[in-house]
């Protein structure tokens, strides 16, 4: 098993999804002895004739959530090596801090304060999770999501999905659970038995091939259906609160959704964490 990310970078707006990222960030890294950066990017208005008034406020304000989150931290026993406060648009500031810092893992909420606010930030994560180059765990406002009890991989057998099988592996270490992973195949594959019966050949040489870095051999699902709804459905039907983790990219093969779309509806559809997890070059646009 690889070593759990050495920096974990959480970004916050102070709303009560972004407390739940709080909460996941401090006990992942007070857990793996991490190092925990925060960032607050607050946005600037257009040019006006009270421009510098409004930037000083919306600076001051900025600055108040970053230091609010910060004693909040330090409340629930963490420790902050370094809070940022940026300004500019979230989702640029945010990945471009991460590189900075060298980030390992991004922590962040699905949505914002304030209706406006929670649409912009939606947004964000959204535009995050498909164009960073690290992994990111997105969150939904909810207690009982967190810790979670169980780990679904959405595994296509891609690059992208065997990093997410690693980190989120790594993740259920920490908490002393251990990994599924759920395949999902085209309906009309069912045709074939001979076809069908490959298939289930391929996922259990995954889960065999896994078996010596994880120190277990993880459990496996599969289902006929759109990649999404499978692993959506298996985290649904988990008696316990389950971490999401998927590929942002992954493979095409027989013209079958590309797991890159399926990471953008998991991250809006899951009413638990997510992580997404990229290849190590920048997404195609």
């Amino acid at each position: 098993m690889s070593v759990f990310p050495t920096r974990i970078l959480l970004a916050t707006d102070g709303s009560e999804d972004a407390a739940l990222a709080r909460r996941a960030a401090v006990d992942l890294a007070s857990r793996s002895g991490s190092e925990l950066h925060v960032i607050h990017v607050w946005q600037d208005v257009p040019s006006s004739y009270a421009h510098a008034f409004i930037r000083h406020e919306l600076h001051e304000q900025g600055q108040e959530i970053l230091d609010a989150e910060v004693e909040k931290i330090e409340a629930e026993g963490g420790k902050v090596a370094e809070a940022h406060l940026r300004n500019g648009r979230i989702s640029d500031e945010t990945l471009e801090l991460a590189g900075e810092i060298g980030a390992g893992l991004l922590v962040l909420g699905s949505r914002g304060l304030g209706r406006v606010q929670r649409i912009l930030m939606g947004s964000h994560s959204e535009e995050i999770s498909h164009h960073t180059r690290i992994p990111v765990m997105v969150l939904r406002h909810a207690e009982e999501t967190w810790p979670p009890a169980r780990i679904l991989v959405g595994d296509d057998h891609s690059e992208d999905a065997g990093k997410a099988v690693e980190l989120a592996s790594a993740i259920g270490d920490l908490f002393g659970i251990r990994t599924t992973l759920v395949h999902a195949y085209p309906p009309d594959l069912e045709a074939s038995e001979e076809m069908l019966g490959r298939a289930r050949q391929d996922v259990e040489r995954r889960a065999e091939g896994l078996e010596q870095s994880l120190g277990y051999r993880p459990e496996t699902r599969m289902e006929a259906g759109d990649p999404a709804v499978v692993v959506l459905e298996a985290a649904r039907e988990a008696v316990d609160s389950a971490l999401v983790a998927v590929g942002s990219r992954g493979t095409e093969t027989l013209g079958w959704m590309r797991l890159g779309s399926v990471s953008t509806k998991v991250v809006r559809a899951a009413t638990g964490p997510v992580l997404v997890c990229p290849r190590s070059e920048p997404p195609a646009e």
